[in-house]
């Protein structure tokens, strides 16, 4: 082969690569955009010969460099880098409408709390006060899960709080498959952000969606799980211990697990 021809297919083998790298780059940005876990490529339709082949490999094995959110958190983040990544999805999810919540929220109720928690506190779903103000827990319930905190000698401000939905049900009903469906990529995200020592899934909906179970909440309550690495205990919601006091103390059994877990940790 003449040089001119080899140059000639040298220039066309690397417009294929830059064809399949475009592809990869765009399928990484849906990727972070729906929350896929894994990246599909469709088959390469083009049958090339073996040097050309190998050529393509090597391009394709060695990883680009794609500036995404995801690919960021794959990494142990200082705390300046949490509060820029935490920042960054709590703005995506002001700007989501991907279910029928956003029509009525008067605020999303994004998380709360440090972001160098070693604990993470996990509920259900916003209520009518977190929806006006704009931050978990802070009704009845949420003034009950702070005296909750402190009885282990934690502060609210120690802690990290947020919910499986960010959105408000309508009456407070129970969020249904579908939305839990589309806003725990949220929850999901902002864990792997703040990167706990332990979560503490507060009632049914957080325990059966971060566990991926349809145990009941007084099956699952008191023990310890393994959630994509980190611990994960759960126990009821601070509301059906406003409406079942004498479960308090099932309660504080559990919470007092989750304090000699911590104290081991830091021992």
């Amino acid at each position: 082969m003449s040089s001119s021809l080899k140059s000639t297919r040298l220039q066309e083998i690397k417009a294929e690569i830059l064809s399949l790298l475009n592809v990869l780059s765009d399928k990484v940005d849906l990727e972070r955009k729906f929350g896929a876990n894994y990246l599909q490529l469709s088959p390469i339709r083009k049958i090339y010969t073996s040097s050309e082949e190998d050529v393509i490999s090597q391009q394709l094995t060695r990883k680009p460099h794609l500036d995404t959110h995801n690919e960021r958190i794959k990494v142990e983040l200082n705390k300046s880098e949490k509060i820029k990544e935490l920042k960054k999805l709590e703005k995506q999810v002001k700007q989501c409408t991907k279910c029928e919540l956003c029509k009525g929220r008067t605020n999303v109720v994004f998380g709360t709390g440090t972001p160098d928690a070693n604990l993470m506190f996990v509920g259900e779903a916003p209520g009518h006060y977190e929806d006006v103000q704009g931050k978990p827990f802070v009704g009845r319930a949420g003034q009950l899960l702070t005296r909750i905190i402190e009885s282990i000698g934690l502060r609210r401000e120690e802690v990290y709080i947020a919910n499986i939905l960010k959105c408000r049900p309508p009456e407070n009903r129970n969020p249904n498959a579908n939305e839990i469906a589309l806003c725990t990529p949220h929850l999901i995200k902002q864990i792997e952000i703040i990167r706990p020592k332990i979560i503490c899934a507060l009632g049914t909906f957080a325990a059966q969606t971060l566990l991926d179970t349809k145990e009941t909440i007084g099956k699952l309550r008191g023990k310890f799980f393994e959630y994509q690495g980190t611990k994960l205990l759960a126990t009821y919601h601070p509301a059906y211990l406003l409406r079942n006091p004498n479960d308090k103390k099932k309660v504080w059994a559990d919470i007092k697990k989750v304090r000699d877990y911590l104290k081991e940790g830091t021992s």
